[in-house]
Order: structure tokens, then sequence, then C-alpha cells
């Protein structure tokens, strides 16, 4: 068995090919923090760990390193590795950034697991490949705007968008839907309100989009206020979204019992990566709920294919800049490629060129 011999992080603000606006700000670049996980076997193993706020990269990277230490030296055993984590962490707890450092290192060791075995991750999970559906997931555009979106969804292929919205008006969060809706015709559309809303707000205007035709509507309200995505969804007939803000499985397990959504979207850093994956999809198949990714397509088109209700995988490219291979998307389906791991491979000279 491979032994973790010592873990290599790189700090970069990733170029993206939009920059993304939202209802509480603009990210121009994303920080990322790079993980490379070397083995006494020569093996490594690359993932990757997002936060939103550059000033908050710093104390990311140093949380990463921190919980490193606790598994240098030790097996290359996915599982007895979460579990080693977990146990240290009872008093503290494994929350936002921790549990962000814990969920990319995850998916680290599991990338290498995956190859020392030169298998990829879903194979080593167990599972075949699968074609799963892609979104295009997008910002926030008004009505002019999001035209151009749109059309860019429709020529590379994708067979759904996500748009943001949570303008100041709803008016304009109408036009920005329908003026979208016009250039995408029968694909699938669906809007993210990024918790911007109070719940008064959010009952006015997600009643006034029920007729829209919408796949559904995302966090309309704050990602832990369970109790008004549940009454949106068993009084709307447009499916509601949430899941991306999940700590943990307890926090999934919690919302699913008060019917706090209809579809559901873990992110596979909070969800705390693989194995933390696996107890989600497992819930997910137990509710009988359709199971989505937030982010990460890299690792989460392995994981989807582990996820008996796998719905859609979103596609924003954070790190897709900085990766020597590609991830291609054929008829709006992606299938995680064969190589071993989860597939990521550096370019380095493009790293070099975004690292801080």
């Amino acid at each position: 068995m491979a032994v973790i011999t010592s873990i290599y992080t790189t700090p970069v603000l990733s170029p993206l090919a939009r920059p993304l606006k939202t209802a509480s700000g603009h990210i121009e670049r994303f920080p990322l923090v790079l993980i490379d996980l070397h083995t006494d076997s020569g093996v490594s193993g690359h993932a990757y760990a997002e936060v939103y706020l550059p000033e908050l990269l710093p104390a990311l990277e140093s949380a990463i390193l921190g919980l490193g230490q606790l598994v240098t030296g030790l097996e290359l055993a996915p599982r007895d590795l979460y579990s080693a984590v977990l146990k240290r962490l009872r008093l503290w707890g494994a929350k936002n950034l921790v549990g962000a450092a814990l969920g990319a290192l995850d998916m680290a060791w599991w990338d290498a697991y995956a190859r020392t075995r030169n298998e990829p991750l879903y194979a080593t999970l167990g599972c075949a490949p699968r074609a799963v559906p892609v979104y295009m997931s997008a910002g926030m555009y008004d009505a002019a705007g999001v035209v151009e979106v749109a059309q860019a969804a429709v020529d590379e292929g994708h067979r759904a968008l996500k748009i943001k919205v949570g303008f100041t008006s709803f008016a304009e969060d109408l036009a920005a839907i329908r003026a979208a809706k016009r250039i995408l015709g029968e694909r699938a559309l669906m809007i993210d309100y990024n918790q911007s809303l109070s719940p008064q707000e959010a009952r006015l205007r997600c009643r006034a989009l029920d007729d829209e035709g919408l796949t559904w509507i995302e966090e309309p309200v704050a990602a832990d206020d369970y109790v008004t995505h549940a009454e949106l969804a068993a009084s709307l007939t447009t499916p509601i979204q949430i899941g991306e803000n999940f700590n943990s499985t307890d926090e999934m397990r919690n919302a699913l019992s008060l019917r706090a959504m209809d579809y559901v979207m873990p992110d596979a850093q909070f969800i705390r990566g693989v194995s933390g994956w696996l107890e989600a999809a497992a819930l997910a198949r137990s509710a009988q709920m359709e199971c989505s990714s937030h982010l990460f397509p890299e690792a989460s088109s392995h994981l989807l294919c582990a996820t008996p209700t796998a719905h859609y995988l979103e596609w924003l490219d954070v790190a897709n800049g900085l990766q020597g291979e590609a991830w291609p998307i054929v008829d709006g389906m992606l299938t995680p490629p064969a190589r071993p791991g989860i597939g990521i491979e550096w370019d380095v000279a493009a790293i070099a060129r975004h690292r801080l």
C-alpha cells in the first residue's frame, strides 16, 4: 500500500471564459488552491479547492496544508483517511473552510488511489462510465446581455442553461428569463437566486414565475432556511433546487426530512469529497430524488456515474484553463474520460501565469 509523503499547494486566480456576476458580487477570476498529493510509490493525486473571495484564499490554503499534516505518513486508503480526519476534527467540526479543505483533500487522495490502480475513478468506485446531460452555468445578465450567453449555450451544444437572477425588480428577472427562453427554444432553462431574496419576496417572485416553464428555481432564500424552501416546494409547480451549501450529509438528511426541495445538488467540495458524495448519493436514492452536481465538473462526472438518481452536471469551467487535457462535451453530454483517476493533468505553463 502506498504512503502519503507530502502535499503541495498552489494558489491561483484562474481565468474564466466569462466573468461571473451574481446578486452578491462579481468574480472576474476564480480563486483556487491546486493540490498535488504525493506518495512513496511515485504516484500523485490532483484536485483543487475553491473559495469565492480572493481575500480568503490564503486561509483556505492554510487549512488544506494543516489537514495535510494529519494524513502525511499514512497509508493511501481513502475511506480510512476520511474517517481518521473526521475523528480528529470532532471537537472543532468540519464545515466551511475546514470542510472545503477536507473535501478537496478527499478528492486528491481518491484520485491518487485510483491512479495507483491505473483506472478511472468511476471504475475504482465500481461503476461503468455514464454520459450525463450538461447544463452551461452562467452569471447574471439583463435582458439584453443574456441573449449572447444563451446563444453561446446553443452554439456550444448544451442542452440546458442556468442563469443567475435577483435583480432589484422582478420585472428585470422576468425580462432576462424570457429573453433567454426565446433563444433557447425547447432547451431547458434553470434560474439561480443565490439566496438573495427574503422569504416574502421569494414567495411573490417564485409564484409569479410558476408558469414560465423553468426546469428549476435554485436557492431563492438563505441556503439553510429549509422551512421556506419546503413551503415553496409544496406550493409551486416549478421544482425547487438546493444543496450546494450542504456542509455534510447530516444537513442533507435534515433538508430531505423537511421536504425542502424537489431536486438536490450537492457540491463535491462541501459535501466532503468523494467519500461524502457517496453517502449523499445513497440519501438521494433512498429519497428517490434526482441529484445534480454543483461545480467541480471533473470529479462530478465520475461521481454522477456512482449516483443512481443522476440528473444534470453543472459546467462552469473554473479550472479548465489550467489543464492540459480536454473534457469534451458531445451532444450536450459529458462522459468522464478513461484516464487514470479523476483525469486532471495540470498545464504547468498556464499555472505559472496565474499563480499568486
